[in-house]
């Protein structure tokens, strides 16, 4: 007999209702598995807890709630009036948890789940392109969510838990990130195809002293390293123009707006440049992967960290 099935009224002494959604989240969840099988030892044997437990745990939330949700028809029970207006704003809820759970256990899956990936917008050309093609020749159902931004602004991203991995130039300088070099990548003085330099294919970047700039804006890796190389060399770079995508940058050093310090260009390059190698000082970049060392990784993204570490030294094709 299931007593605690009858509902009780509320008295004058009974302790304020404890019914916050963190208290009363589970109950419901076990209130829709009796209601829907209208029957508490079916429901307590589908949820595998005792037939008591189940019994006592609806009753409180009657009381709590102040209504009867149930009564008994010989072996099971039915909802009553408020038992169904419940259920009917249990049920959707309970399905999209259903739904969001099932999501997020396809996303920390092996075989598809999903890496929140960052990278440097000179990187998306070719770099970043061929490491995810050769990754899911392996992995073909494992999905990414790309972000291509300032390296900075990717490393604020991924502290917030948006990104899982990330790209990045400079190396980043935070003891609650693991860094791992990656590569070393050749800068090149770009200037217009009738400079006066044009014609040599490597210079000092002191030569470059007097000439306007063009450069990535404040807060970029590539503007940091631009204006340090340039210090290195003795001067302050003139900064014409600021901008966020390197394809622009060699678009107006094409149209003789200034001289710009980049990576080499996807094949092909941009007409109306040319690319000259700086001897002095060493002009490179140094690649990193970054995640959060204190936060646990997904099976994808453990495979996508240690594919890319293993293409250390190898990452570019110059």
């Amino acid at each position: 007999m299931i007593d605690a099935m009858t509902y009780e009224s509320r008295s004058s002494r009974d302790a304020e209702p404890e019914n916050g959604v963190g208290v009363l989240a589970p109950r419901l969840v076990q209130f829709a598995a009796v209601a829907r099988a209208e029957h508490v030892t079916r429901a307590a044997e589908a949820l595998d807890i005792p037939q008591p437990t189940l019994s006592r745990t609806v009753a409180r939330l009657e009381r709590e709630l102040g209504v009867p949700l149930l009564v008994r028809t010989g072996r099971g029970v039915r909802l009553t009036r408020q038992g169904r207006t419940l259920l009917a704003a249990v049920e959707p809820l309970l399905d999209r948890l259903e739904e969001a759970c099932a999501e997020i256990q396809g996303e920390v899956s092996a075989t598809r789940g999903k890496v929140a990936f960052g990278f440097l917008h000179t990187m998306g050309g070719e770099a970043v392109p061929g490491l995810l093609r050769d990754f899911r020749a392996d992995h073909p159902g494992i999905r990414f969510a790309l972000v291509q931004d300032a390296g900075p602004t990717m490393l604020v991203r991924m502290r917030a838990g948006d990104l899982d991995l990330c790209i990045t130039s400079p190396l980043p300088d935070d003891p609650n990130l693991a860094v791992h070099a990656l590569d070393e990548q050749r800068l090149y003085l770009v200037v217009p195809a009738d400079h006066r330099l044009a014609g040599r294919r490597r210079v000092r970047l002191a030569e470059a002293a007097g000439e306007p700039f063009v450069c990535m804006g404040p807060g970029y890796g590539l503007r940091r390293i631009t204006d340090a190389l340039c210090a290195e060399a003795g001067f302050v770079p003139q900064v014409a123009f600021e901008g966020e995508e390197a394809d622009t940058l060699r678009g107006l050093v094409a149209a003789g707006l200034g001289v710009a310090l980049l990576p080499a260009p996807d094949e092909g390059g941009r007409a109306g440049t040319v690319h000259l190698e700086v001897t002095e000082p060493r002009a490179y970049r140094t690649l990193a992967l970054s995640w959060p060392a204190d936060r646990p990784q997904t099976a994808p993204v453990r495979l996508f960290r240690d594919f890319v570490l293993g293409r250390t030294g190898r990452l570019l094709a110059e």
